[in-house]
């Protein structure tokens, strides 16, 4: 039972901050994503001229 405590204390505050820090990055790049479509279809129009 000692060793199960020892290994989530060693393995799940690293294993919570990489998920916590992978959801923040996912939005992050979801917005990326969304403003690079909003600029392409805005420099497409001109391109067509």
């Amino acid at each position: 039972m000692e060793e199960i405590l020892i290994s989530f204390g060693n393995y799940g505050f690293p294993m919570v901050v990489s998920a916590y820090l992978l959801v923040r990055v996912e939005q992050k790049i979801d917005a990326l994503s969304v403003s690079i479509k909003s600029l392409a279809g805005a420099i497409e129009p001109r391109n067509a001229v």
